[in-house]
This record gives structure tokens, sequence and C-alpha cells, in this order.
């Protein structure tokens, strides 16, 4: 059967998508196909502003429409802790629980050789450069919350040892000398599945998770 050329295109975007095959590109261009004129044209709109009205946050590397994101802009937020994720939509998994009051750190996904993503291509040397620049060792706990799979342990596993790495810089005169490489390292807690995604897992067990997180 030879498509309409508008057809076609629409489904072979659709397929570039991750998680789309052809059968499922199939159907949402049929079914768009369907709408009402006016509710395409808003899609379209909404699509093509997609990335022209997003920034990446300098700070965190969420996405936002201002830099820095609100989360790191609000001084109600425990700047103290940081919260490392893989992806922007952790951020809104964690979000939803609503007892995470710390900021975040977005690596944009985990170390994985097989798909030959290396350590320098992640955002763990601007994470390194937020604990040594923060102002008198103000940070004072990095919750590692990346997946709880392979290459989310892998990822872990790499940040605490790079952390351990950095130079001892004492705090500022009046307080305790406290040293960077004495920060408190946690890992999510028990109820994640093991294997599984944090943007899939429910509010009640991230809830648990951060209640329960232990010593990495």
């Amino acid at each position: 059967m030879n498509l309409p050329k508008p057809i076609k295109n629409l489904i072979d975007s659709f397929e570039r998508l991750p998680g789309i095959g052809p059968k499922t590109a199939q159907r949402l261009t049929f079914y768009l196909l369907h709408v009402p004129q006016e509710a395409l044209d808003e899609f379209g709109e909404a699509l093509k502003n997609l990335k022209k009205d997003t920034v990446t946050c300098s700070v965190c590397f969420n996405v936002a429409e201002a830099d820095p994101c609100p989360i790191c802009a609000d001084q109600k937020r425990d700047h103290a802790v940081i919260c490392v994720v893989e992806q922007p939509l952790d951020i809104l998994a964690l979000e939803k629980t609503g007892k995470y009051k710390g900021v975040y750190h977005v690596l944009g996904g985990a170390i994985s050789p097989l798909n030959n993503i290396e350590p320098d291509e992640l955002k763990i040397k601007e994470l390194l450069d937020r604990v040594k620049e923060q102002e008198s060792g103000r940070v004072e706990e990095i919750i590692l919350a990346t997946n709880p799979n392979m290459e989310g342990e892998a990822t872990a596993m790499f940040i605490t040892n790079e952390i351990k790495k950095l130079p001892a810089r004492h705090a500022s005169q009046g307080e305790a000398g406290r040293r960077i490489n004495e920060l408190r390292i946690t890992r999510l807690g028990q109820g994640l599945p093991t294997g599984g995604d944090l943007e899939y897992a429910d509010e009640v067990t991230l809830q648990r998770a951060l209640e329960g997180r232990r010593e990495y």
C-alpha cells in the first residue's frame, strides 16, 4: 500500500522516538488524522516551542523555563543536600512525594560501556565542582538516586570513589573543620525494585526509599 507522503513522513517521525515501533507509529498517525485541525495546530505549536522555550539549568542541569531553575533558585530548599539523578523525569517522580526538600543534580544518564556511555559524557565533573565550590563545605549529604540496575549501581560507585578522591578542605574559621571527603554519601533505601527505573516508581515507594536511605 502506497501511503500519502504526509502520512508516511509522520509515521517515520514517530518511529524515531524511543519505545515506539512501526505499529504504534501507524496508530498514532491515523489517530491524529481524525483530530480537528485546531487541536493539531496546538499540538504542532507545543512541539515547535519545546526546545525554543526551555533551557538547561546551569546549576543542576534540569530542564526549565529559566536559569537557574525554580528548585535551585528557591532559598527555602535545603541546598546542603544534593540528590543525584539520571534524568529530569526522576526529579518529577521525587517531587511528587512532597517529602524531599533538598536540591538536585541531573547526570544526563548512567555509565554504560555497552552503550558507549563513559563517565566523561555525564555531568559527574560538574557535580564534583558543586561540592568543591560550596562555601565553607556547605554540602552535607549527597544522595545517590541513580536507578537500581547495573548501570545505576556502577555510576553510584564511580561517583562515590571520585568524591573520596577530592582533596581535604577545612571549613571556615569558627566551624568544626569538616572536610569534603567526610561528606555523608547515601543511597536510596529498600523498596525500589532491582532493575527498575526511578521515574516509574509510585510516590509511596519513593517516599520510603528516601526515608530509608543508607550510607554508601
